[in-house]
């Protein structure tokens, strides 16, 4: 009938229904249970164990070794964590510790192999107060017990191992690398020392710190030059009073003769007097050294006056003509010393006149030097500090990791949960069994009680007529007894089986 309202605290209408449903709830519950016992017959224990590494601090202050490697401790461990589930990595723990060597898995491939394998590995971090791991846990999941722990300490082993690697892989790379820049940053500063060198050699004497003394040496060559011209100028006078007074015409073939007032002997020590008083003022290149030096190899390459006194004379000179040519021998001498100090002049003026042009070149070189410079000491000083590092990190004085919880044999299994495994064996039989019996109440739905019938008629009810019991006893005793009990005492066994496998499993 449909559509029947019960009162939900009619008890009446409840205890009939689980006396009238009772065996579809032991059928669930008893086949729950049994499904219970195949998987724990069948499932497999999976063991943990777990060992803490500590991320320990570097042993130097950085005042001491400048550190190379980054301390971003979150990220040197997934990068470790990655090296140590490579394949190559879990390939080499597969064959040490011979697993997957059973007959279930000798068809398998190796890449199946690593999969599972490093579905079972994990590596968890434990942040301080400043979000940065201060320990992480590793951790490995598998059915023996004892090899499980072997290989937490292996992978442990493996880590510590590998971060000591990547550590020092880290400050050598950083040398390497700080070595071949400092390499050709040192090429760089030769070339360009050698280029301001030479450039300083080319303009010795018209640089930008000897304008001063060039402008000194102008006046006094301008100086110098005033009173040449007064000499020349007073010696042409002197020659034409004397030729005035001698009422003689001057020969212009006596004018070809070279006419030395001074002799070759006096000549040159003359010019090497000149020349050591140049040498205490200037360099060994400067050009007013180098002038004398030549006027000295000429006058060295002339004939001696000694082997030209040997010629025969073809006739003597007169007084007059001997004081005639020591007068011509004065104009010339003046003239070119005149001469000289033009050149000389110009020479400096030409000098004083590219200062600043050469003041701009030279600060070109010289800043191109100073930064070249600058940057090959700072790499210096940079490779200094990574062969530092790179020896605090041979002695092991940089950041480590140490062990401080090692793995120990498991004794109960992580996986399956037995208490979460009966909790659910038990509330999924029951409650598949009260949903069937629900299901059947509302598609099959009956009268129980007077309560039931006066709520739906809105009636009194006047009396009840008892069940008339037909048959014989022994069915009744069957139906009512037997089968109950036989279903109720499967099903304590049943869950005494399951409850005695959980113990014996762990």
């Amino acid at each position: 009938m449909k559509g029947i309202r019960r009162d939900k605290n009619d008890m009446e209408f409840y205890i009939g229904m689980v006396a009238k449903w009772y065996w579809i709830v032991l059928i669930t519950l008893a086949l729950s249970l049994s499904f219970g016992i195949y998987r724990v017959l069948t499932l497999q224990n999976f063991y943990e164990a777990k060992t803490v590494i500590l991320v320990q601090p570097r042993n130097l202050s950085p005042e001491v070794v400048r550190t190379i490697v980054s301390e971003e401790t979150n990220i040197r461990i997934t990068t470790l964590a990655q090296r140590i589930q490579s394949r190559t990595n879990l390939e080499k723990i597969i064959r040490e510790f011979n697993l997957f060597s059973g007959d279930a898995h000798r068809e398998m491939f190796m890449e199946d192999k690593v999969a599972i394998l490093r579905k079972r590995i994990s590596v968890e971090l434990t942040r301080g107060r400043n979000r940065t791991a201060d320990s992480f846990t590793v951790s490995y999941r598998g059915t023996d017990p004892v090899r499980v722990t072997q290989i937490t300490d292996a992978l442990a082993a493996n880590i510590i191992e590998e971060n000591l690697k990547l550590r020092e892989s880290l400050v050598l790379g950083t040398n390497s690398f700080l070595e071949a820049e400092l390499k050709t940053m040192r090429v760089k500063l030769v070339d360009t020392e050698a280029k301001l060198k030479e450039y300083r050699e080319r303009y010795m004497g018209g640089l930008p710190e000897q304008l001063e003394s060039n402008l000194s040496i102008l006046d006094s060559l301008n100086e110098r030059l005033t009173e040449v011209r007064t000499e020349v100028r007073m010696s042409k006078d002197r020659l034409d009073i004397f030729l005035q007074r001698a009422n003689q015409p001057v020969d212009p073939t006596l004018d070809a003769v070279p006419v030395r007032s001074l002799t070759k002997e006096q000549e040159l020590a003359r010019l090497r007097e000149e020349l050591n008083f140049r040498l205490k003022r200037y360099t060994e290149y400067h050009p007013d050294v180098l002038q004398v030096k030549s006027a000295i190899r000429q006058l060295e390459a002339e004939p001696d006056e000694a082997a030209v006194a040997q010629k025969p004379q073809t006739r003597p000179l007169t007084a007059f003509e001997q004081q005639r040519a020591a007068l011509l021998a004065e104009v010339r001498a003046n003239e070119k010393e005149r001469d000289d100090l033009m050149a000389q002049i110009r020479l400096y003026k030409k000098r004083v006149e590219d200062t600043p042009k050469r003041e701009q070149e030279l600060i070109s070189l010289q800043r191109d030097y100073d930064n070249i410079r600058s940057a090959y000491h700072s790499l210096l000083n940079r490779q200094i500090e990574s062969q530092i590092a790179v020896n605090m990190e041979k002695q092991q004085k940089g950041g480590q990791f140490r062990i401080i919880d090692p793995a120990r044999v498991p004794e109960k299994p992580m996986v399956p949960d037995m208490n979460k495994l009966v909790l659910f064996i038990l509330v999924g039989g029951l409650g598949l069994g009260c949903g069937i019996v629900a299901l059947l109440e509302v598609t099959m739905q009956t009268f129980r009680g007077a309560g039931s019938v006066e709520m739906y008629t809105s009636l009194p009810v006047i009396a009840n007529i008892p069940t008339i019991q037909e048959g014989f006893k022994i069915k009744r005793f069957f139906v009512k007894r037997f089968i109950p009990a036989v279903g109720g005492l499967t099903t304590v066994c049943l869950l005494g089986t399951l409850l005695g496998l959980i113990f014996i499993k762990g």
